[in-house]
């Protein structure tokens, strides 16, 4: 049982009643983080607190908090009786005794609270879709023997701040008092809104806030339907915008007023209980469902993991398309996009449940690349190209699989032809989505390369951007000559589907050399088979690195992509298992035996140095899935939240939402997640969208479910899961909609068709 409080529930959908009281001293991990939770649509995110407040992201133009939301948060129901007795929503103006039950849903948070027999409930939504606002919706009942008299308050604190890469705390300050200046403007009809204004600022200051933020913010909060309201406002201590009714509800009565809250963006909202209801019919049609007999926690987490991950994704008004970030410590406190690879694992899982934003977020991320084809490894908090921190050497690889993948599971191969722009910064031509992949191949095996043993360039780091570091080599010795024997066994799976997408769009050339330079990084791949496991990577002068210990990372992808055969591939789980998964309720560690002294990330079980990572988890899952499906069954289940409040009831994190890496339990703080005095997971430990896209993309492996080198889809049987996309029964049996002509390899016949449903 978790510490906060329990799973129900709502709508036929998951969601999480948090009843804990924050008012009680409580253990914090260092640096203290709130309890919270972001969820979204496809253009806001509602950060949602344990203390009854919520804050909005807004990541269209740039990484912005609109309102407080990082770490206190604002938007609240201010309620006052004839007695001026004043009480509410917020944990400021929470009724003495037991909390508010808070409820955190997929893409709404709720506050229900009661004093002297009048209940309140508030509940704020994310309408599906893009809009750019919050729905609120605030029901007041009245359970006692009298009539009540109360005016109610609608209330949110505007305290804009952008989030850039680099900026200091202090810099971040400066940042929102310099730009943001705000006109209150109250209308009497009820709306208020705060206009940005500029004019009075400095030319530099003007200059500076068009060309990063995007046009002036205009934040409005609005009466809906018949609730009446007076617009107010304050600017003490900050901006605020109010609306305020008179109510009168007699005994067994109750009433229901409805706002909404946040960027303007024209619309109307002519019937809000309509649209309230509409948002929560089509959540339940869009999140997928799961049951499994190895897993049973899957019906729960699917759906939730699902709805976690597509609310992180926000419409991208400077690049096109949808972005879908890490979130977490990176975009909420660091104020960064990156890297590049990252959004472009998130999206594989939606290939199978919102084909279209997982093609939106392939676009979007293609785009950063330089016309050469090279992925910068992140954007900063104003969407800039980032190439200061790491070059990468395994990015490219990222966008050929999702494109690969899109393509075997939808048959939509005229995307290809979609003309693509490139990032603004660039100010070079658009060209079709599949020269983008072209280009990108092309800069993978030119630029990249292979060093002298035959293995992919390692670059300033491949996965782990500490490998630079961890190598013992000097620092540019190691980018010019260091090998990533990980980016081989990466790239010899992943090369070969991407030649069956050439294949596909007409291009036998590319096709001929991907497939080529794959069998070629496979055999080498093989060669580095220790007798125990894979090697992790070649530095200069210092001759094989990873014979003394075990890297997780290198080790799934030997099995994936035919280095290992049947037989070692079960001996290098074997070894797996005993080792690097002993005595962790989480999962695999990343690295065994761990570093007594730990490493640039941490003490031993932190980080790289033994850590508990998502990604990497799940490839070990799906390679596990080929040879061992007891073993990769049970990896998924420590994946899960489950696992995680079953073996740390009191963390918050894993409770909801995780961070990209858990600490092991060598770790002095186990369960929690990596903090160095330089950077720090533990600033914001939730809505790492690596612990939701994991779980998600490892179940569907663990069905079978992934693309083929010759450019169909593999689909399996022991499961089942259905989208609005696709359906996978257990006994092996299914469907998928298909945008266009395709195939499907099934454990009962190989089918083609589409456009269309393919039934099997």
């Amino acid at each position: 049982m978790s510490a906060f409080g329990a799973w129900v529930e709502r709508d036929g959908l998951p969601a999480f009643a948090y009843r804990a009281d924050p008012r009680e001293p409580g253990p914090a991990p260092p640096p203290p983080s709130p309890h919270q939770l972001l969820v979204g649509n496809r253009c806001i995110q509602l950060c949602a607190t344990a203390d009854g407040t919520v804050g909005l992201w807004d990541e269209r133009y740039g990484g912005r908090w609109l309102t407080l939301g990082d770490p206190t948060g604002t938007g609240a129901s201010i309620i006052t009786e004839a007695s001026s007795e004043r009480w509410g929503s917020a944990i400021g103006a929470w009724p003495a005794g037991a909390p508010p039950v808070r409820t955190f849903g997929p893409t709404w948070f709720e506050v229900s609270c009661e004093y002297r027999g009048l209940a309140l409930e508030r509940m704020t939504l994310c309408p599906e879709g893009e809009s750019s606002w919050v729905l609120v919706r605030v029901r007041l009942r009245n359970t006692g023997p009298a009539v009540r008299r109360v005016a109610h308050l609608e209330w949110w604190d505007v305290v804009p701040r952008f989030v850039n890469l680099g900026a200091t705390p202090a810099q971040r300050a400066d940042d929102a008092g310099a730009a943001v200046r705000f006109d209150v403007d109250p209308h009497g009809d009820g709306l208020a809104a705060l206009e940005q204004r500029t004019e009075d600022a400095a030319a530099l200051e003007r200059q500076r806030f068009a060309r990063i933020f995007g046009p002036p913010l205009a934040l409005i909060l609005e009466p809906l339907g018949d609730t009446p309201a007076r617009a107010i406002h304050s600017d003490s201590p900050h901006p605020g915008l109010g609306l305020a009714t008179e109510l009168v509800i007699a005994p067994g009565e109750s009433a229901t007023l409805w706002f909404r809250f946040g960027a303007q963006d024209g619309t109307a909202v002519a019937d809000p209980a309509a649209l309230f209801a509409n948002s929560l019919a089509l959540l339940g049609r869009r999140l997928p469902r799961a049951t499994a007999d190895h897993a049973p926690g899957a019906e729960r987490e699917i759906s939730w993991h699902a709805a976690i991950l597509t609310g992180g994704a926000c419409r991208d008004e400077l690049i096109g398309n949808h972005t879908l970030d890490q979130g977490s410590a990176y975009a909420y406190r660091m104020g960064f996009n990156g890297a590049a690879r990252d959004p472009l694992q998130h999206a594989l899982p939606l290939v199978y449940t919102e084909p279209d934003l997982a093609l939106s977020v392939l676009r979007n991320t293609c785009a950063w690349a330089t016309p050469d084809g090279d992925l910068p490894y992140a954007l900063d908090g104003a969407k800039r190209p980032t190439t200061e921190l790491f070059q990468p050497s395994d990015q490219n690889l990222w966008a050929l699989w999702l494109a690969a993948e899109y393509a075997a599971a939808s048959g939509d191969l005229a995307a290809f032809d979609a003309p693509l722009a490139y990032h603004p910064a660039h100010a070079a031509h658009a060209v079709p989505l599949a020269e983008h992949l072209r280009r990108q191949f092309a800069c993978f095996a030119d630029d990249v390369g292979t060093g002298e043993h035959g293995h992919v360039r390692m670059r300033n780091a491949d996965w782990n951007d500490a490998a630079i570091a961890l190598s013992g080599v000097e620092r540019r010795t190691m980018i010019e000559r260091g090998e990533s024997v990980l980016n081989s066994a990466f790239a010899a799976w992943v090369l070969p589907v991407f030649a069956g997408l050439c294949e596909r769009l007409g291009d036998p050339a590319t096709a001929g050399r991907a497939r080529s330079l794959g069998d070629q990084l496979r055999e080498r791949v093989a060669a580095e088979w220790n007798g125990r496991w894979y090697r992790r990577a070649y530095a200069p002068g210092r001759g094989a690195l990873g014979d003394d210990s075990c890297w997780l990372e290198v080790q799934p992808w030997a099995i994936l992509c035919g280095a290992a055969d049947e037989a070692r591939a079960r001996e290098l789980l074997a070894t797996i298992d005993r080792q690097l998964r002993r005595d962790s309720p989480l999962g695999a560690r990343l690295r065994w035996p761990v570093p007594d002294a730990g490493d640039v990330m941490g003490p031993p079980g932190e980080g790289t140095a033994g850590g508990i990572w998502f990604s990497i988890n799940m490839t070990l899952v799906w390679a596990a899935a080929r040879v061992s499906p007891d073993l990769a069954w049970d990896e998924w289940r420590r994946m899960t939240l489950a696992s995680h409040t079953d073996a740390y009831p009191e963390i918050w994190e894993g409770t909801l939402s995780g961070p990209d890496a858990y600490n092991a339990p060598e770790s002095p703080r186990a369960g929690h997640t990596w903090h160095t005095p330089v950077l720090s997971m533990q600033q914001f430990p939730v809505n790492n969208m690596h612990s939701h896209s994991a779980p998600l993309l490892a179940y569907l492996r663990l069905l079978g479910v992934e693309p083929a080198p010759d450019g169909s889809l593999l689909v399996g049987d022991g499961a089942a899961f259905a989208s609005e996309v696709l359906r996978v029964e257990s006994d092996g049996h299914g469907s998928i909609r298909a945008k266009g002509p395709m195939r499907v390899h099934s454990p009962h016949a190989l089918v083609e068709g589409g456009p269309g449903t393919i039934d099997w």
